[in-house]
């Protein structure tokens, strides 16, 4: 990117890798919502290199504009990224809440094995942007008047195999549409069980994921005036 002119006339492909560096600074803290909104807008608005390039200038940005297509942007193109989520040391092997209640969420590895335990508690385990040690996962929970919650990004592969005693132990959605595992994704398969308590497997979209959508459908919707504009430039 930094060998071509500034001059040079931006793709749309050029300003939605923007506008993902955009997104992923603010959810990692990097940016204010307000400055994030005001570079959002300042990128789709932008017509050349030399207008985007200090958008991002003090920003991680891997590859650079012309750079390869990774996480959402890659998703959004039909590329897979889940091969770049599996692998690596563990963070976290087991949860333990007694009295109390555990957490783990945002970017973890999760073991080959995952063991989590609630008495008169209550426990979160959040997979939408963990990483996987194996391909193959096993997330076993176990309750005891108590409550669990696992969260599941909608293309997760995800079996749930757990039973409840005088409690449940069950799975839901929170979308408009079947979840659906992408074939490169890890296999999880969440066991245990739930004594005259809960554990719920929901598959939900990040805050990140729902800003995308949000985005790309106001995107698409402002496309036919953009498109007008152009037709009367011609």
């Amino acid at each position: 990117m930094t060998s071509e002119s500034p001059d040079m006339r931006a793709s749309d492909a050029e300003r939605e890798r923007v506008a993902e560096t955009l997104r992923e600074a603010v959810a990692e803290g990097r940016l204010e919502m307000d400055e994030f909104e005001q570079r959002l807008d300042a990128t789709f608005k932008a017509r050349t290199h030399g207008e985007l390039v200090p958008l991002v200038r003090d920003l991680p940005v891997p590859g650079g504009l012309g750079g390869p297509v990774t996480g959402a942007v890659a998703e959004r193109e039909g590329v897979a990224d889940w091969p770049a989520r599996i692998g690596g040391e563990p963070t976290s092997s087991g949860a333990f809440a007694f009295w109390g209640g555990f957490s783990r969420k945002g970017r973890w590895t999760v073991g080959r094995q995952f063991t989590a335990f609630a008495m008169w508690g209550g426990g979160e385990i959040d997979l939408r942007e963990a990483r996987f040690a194996e391909r193959d996962v096993v997330i076993r929970c176990f309750t005891i008047m108590g409550g669990m919650q696992v969260t599941v990004p909608p293309d997760l592969n995800v079996q749930v195999r757990g039973f409840g005693i005088m409690g449940g132990f069950g799975e839901h959605s929170k979308l408009d549409e079947e979840p659906e595992p992408h074939p490169d994704s890890p296999r999880v398969k969440v066991t245990g069980f739930a004594l005259m308590g809960g554990v719920g497997v929901e598959w939900k979209r990040s805050r990140a994921e729902k800003r995308r959508l949000k985005e790309q459908e106001r995107l698409r919707l402002e496309k036919p005036d953009a498109g007008d504009g152009r037709k009367e430039l011609g």
